[in-house]
């Protein structure tokens, strides 16, 4: 009976481990898969963000210079335009914008400020 159930472990023992390294191969490989499916996901997110604070960043620099160029022409600027102007300015800025919006800023803040509605 000794030799019978010595035999039974040798055998099952091997078996059992092997099946148990598998296991974990199979989880490690699932694992790597799963980090390059979510690397991948990542960069693609990156990518969008990364276009929709261009077109935010584009759209905004269109309207400041639309503002810009309309109450440059008038030569003041209502309070509400300008508070709408510097607001819009801070967020373009804050997206990375260039130095050209940042002139025109200066110009806007140099325009006569008017108090009533336009």
């Amino acid at each position: 009976m000794k030799d019978f159930l010595m035999t039974t472990y040798t055998i099952a023992l091997p078996v059992i481990l092997g099946y148990i390294v598998w296991i974990l191969k199979q989880q490690r490989k699932e694992r790597i898969k799963d980090g390059i499916e979510r690397d991948k996901r990542i960069e693609l997110e990156n990518k969008r963000r990364e276009a929709n604070s261009k077109g935010t960043m584009l759209l905004l620099r269109g309207q400041l210079m639309t503002y810009h160029d309309k109450y440059v022409k008038k030569g003041y600027i209502p309070s509400y335009a300008y508070e709408n102007f510097i607001e819009m300015y801070e967020a373009y800025h804050k997206l990375g914008g260039n130095g050209v919006v940042t002139h025109m800023k200066e110009e806007i803040e140099n325009l006569r400020l008017n108090k009533k509605e336009d």
